[in-house]
């Protein structure tokens, strides 16, 4: 396996610090709002990675974080008249539902920034003693010039930086190219006590301490969306080997971004679209499988008709299941949502009866694991999938219904759906079942029952927020003599 390091710039073969292990760290989102399909995108690309990390046989833990102290999400806070940490939880409620509808699996870890605030003081301490980093007025920033390799891994200069740093004047520091580690205490704002004086953690401190405290102090990949990797990922760099000495990542991953037309989606741009926009719209597995058709190095075009076209692929694979399973009915009454080990890929080619079936069919599964070993080439593995599948539709066509050759395409099949699932997340579940899970369900019920009692009480504007908020869920309420019903999507 190689893939492209950030960090190196090049593509390196991928050696685990410990054979037959990943430690995996991904930054996740900063959680004041509901998030959008550029979210998506890196949620998507970095569950793939993991999937075809997992498919190889390496046993992987995956760690992602959630922001949960932040100035957006202090300002939301403040407009909605209610406590920070209402704010965030809110919309970490909101992002594992989202994660779910569009099949991302849930982190091994995924920590909250203030439950580990002790973590980041003692980081930070370190600091200091180190000489990394000074107090001034109960602040604390790291000085840059005290770690010369700063901008090694978005190959920016310190001199460059000086000349053009996006950074707020502040007279204090020592340079203007040193960042917050730790910030006072504000009036109005959450804070922690610490030495320095009650406060809050800077932004990048978090994710340096979160990732050292589950994987060490130095792991094998970091990932995130390339916004992140100057200035985020390359203060995490310099906070964390300051005082490890140590390599921080072996492995950097850095996915493109979502474009809206010509521009680069943005909430300060105003054209983001959410998750449930999205899945209210579309199948979620199209999304995923139109995503997977660029790679993720690339930035890619939201466009409806292309997720349209996905779907339509789509269709022609699960035709293919569905015809597998209708031939053969699994024991759990489905084929999608089975076991599918890196082993039993191998088990599948080999129940193939027809030689010249089985042939093709290993070619092709060959095919598809060189592509994923290549940079996670998921547009290659993409196109093998589709030559599978035009020669399982060839084959189903083409050959009559002798018992072996049912058995036969059954078998092949079942490499398909492995291939798809454990590699790229995809053929998970039946069209049928592409509406709502029952987590968005019971929410949806949830909000409902809340509506009513707003009504009750004459609270018509927070009735209307409400009921926009199950819109967003992929429903409508439609109000009855007999109460309201929801009606989802075009039921």
């Amino acid at each position: 396996m190689r893939i492209q390091n950030t960090l190196s710039r090049k593509k390196e073969e991928f050696v685990p610090i410990t054979p037959g292990e990943v430690r995996m760290y991904v930054c996740g989102v900063t959680v004041y709002d509901l998030s959008h399909i550029g979210h998506a995108r890196s949620a998507i690309v970095f569950d793939v990675i993991r999937r075809s990390l997992l498919f190889k046989g390496y046993r992987v833990t995956f760690v992602r974080n959630f922001t949960d102290v932040d100035d957006r999400i202090i300002r939301r806070a403040n407009a909605d008249g209610v406590p920070a940490r209402e704010v965030s939880e809110r919309y970490i409620r909101e992002f594992q539902v989202d994660m779910e509808s569009i099949g991302v699996l849930p982190g091994d870890v995924e920590p909250k920034a203030t439950e580990h605030i002790p973590q980041m003081v003692a980081l930070i301490e370190r600091l200091i003693a180190g000489g990394f980093a000074y107090v001034v007025d109960g602040d604390v920033y790291f000085e840059v010039r005290t770690f010369p390799e700063y901008g090694k891994l978005s190959g920016k200069n310190l001199e460059e930086l000086l000349a053009g740093a996006r950074v707020e004047v502040d007279e204090r520091k020592r340079d203007p190219r040193d960042f917050a580690l730790w910030k006072s205490a504000k009036p109005g704002e959450p804070s922690w006590a610490s030495p320095w004086g009650p406060g809050r953690p800077g932004w990048h401190i978090e994710c340096s301490a979160m990732a050292m405290q589950y994987l060490g102090e130095s792991f094998d990949v970091h990932g995130g969306g390339e916004d992140l990797v100057f200035p985020h990922h390359e203060c995490e760099i310099a906070q964390a080997e300051a005082v490890t000495k140590r390599p921080f990542v072996r492995t950097w991953i850095h996915n493109g971004f979502v474009n809206m037309g010509s521009e680069k989606m943005s909430k300060s741009l105003g054209n983001t679209l959410t998750i449930k926009d999205i899945v209210t719209r579309h199948d979620p597995e199209a999304l995923r499988l139109w995503m997977l058709g660029t790679h993720y190095r690339s930035p890619v075009e939201y466009a409806e008709d292309r997720v349209r076209d996905a779907a339509r692929a789509l269709a022609r694979f699960r035709a293919l299941i569905d015809e597998a399973d209708r031939l053969a009915p699994t024991a759990g009454g489905s084929r999608y949502r089975v076991e599918v080990g890196a082993g039993q890929l191998d088990a599948a080619v080999a129940a193939i009866a027809d030689a010249e079936l089985a042939r093709i069919v290993s070619a092709r599964a060959d095919a598809f694991a060189a592509a994923m070993d290549d940079d996670f080439n998921t547009p290659a593995a993409l196109a093998t999938l589709f030559d599978l599948s035009h020669d399982l539709h060839r084959y189903r066509d083409g050959v009559s219904r002798g018992e072996k050759a049912k058995d036969a395409f059954v078998a092949a099949v079942d490499v398909l759906l492995r291939l798809g699932q454990r590699g790229l997340g995809l053929f998970e579940r039946p069209a049928a079942q592409s509406g709502p899970t029952d987590e968005v369900r019971s929410t949806a019920e949830r909000l409902v029952a809340e509506r009513e009692a707003a009504r009750a009480a004459r609270d018509y504007k927070r009735a209307d927020e409400l009921r926009a908020q199950v819109l967003a869920l992929g429903a409508t309420i439609v109000d009855t003599a007999a109460g309201p019903q929801l009606k989802w999507g075009g039921t």
